[in-house]
């Protein structure tokens, strides 16, 4: 993690309290560079945090599904047996 301070300077205290303060405030991101502007008597705090891996969800014959890893064999053969429509169709309209 990265931090990056301008126009002004700050100890490395000042630098974690302002980390622990994006930390707590995002307890479940990952942050990534924090950048802090000194202006004055203010401080503005720009954030970015590490991409968040997900997983894709669906919705397939009535279910919400990322994967059909737990489908029996009848749900699959559902799937499989349904209209799937093509979307370069609506692109010529």
């Amino acid at each position: 993690m990265t931090v990056n301070v301008t126009g002004g300077v700050l100890s490395e205290e000042e630098k974690n309290t302002y980390v622990r303060y994006i930390c707590d405030k995002f307890k479940n991101r990952r942050l990534r560079s924090l950048d802090i502007n000194i202006d004055g008597d203010y401080v503005d705090l720009s954030y970015h945090f590490e991409p968040e891996n997900f997983e894709r969800i669906r919705r397939i014959t009535g279910y919400l599904v990322g994967t059909l890893d737990n489908w029996n064999d009848g749900k699959r053969a559902e799937e499989h047996d349904r209209v799937k429509h093509d979307i370069s169709v609506m692109e010529q309209i």
